[in-house]
């Protein structure tokens, strides 16, 4: 239990932080400070009090758009390695 930012819910400022999510794994709850209420359970951002869905979306969207770089230059470089042969 840490203070935190109070909930927009029901205004308690007590919260978890959150270790591990669905959509962040073991990063995107650090950078987006996710806790979760201990009064409610209601998840939200624990510096600003705010909900975080715009920065959930966006967090997914840039390590969506990083995977799918990864996945381009793995598959160029492997056709790359299969026309030289």
């Amino acid at each position: 239990m840490t203070p935190c930012a109070p909930c927009p819910k029901c205004r308690a400022t007590a919260g978890e932080k959150l270790k591990f999510t669905w959509w962040g794994g073991i990063l995107g709850p650090k950078i987006l400070t996710h806790v979760k209420c201990n009064a409610c359970g209601y998840k939200y951002n624990g510096k600003t009090g705010r909900d975080n869905t715009a920065g959930i979306v966006i967090y997914s969207v840039i390590v969506g758009a990083i995977c799918l770089g990864l996945v381009v230059v793995v598959f160029t470089a492997l056709a790359a390695v299969l026309l030289t042969r």
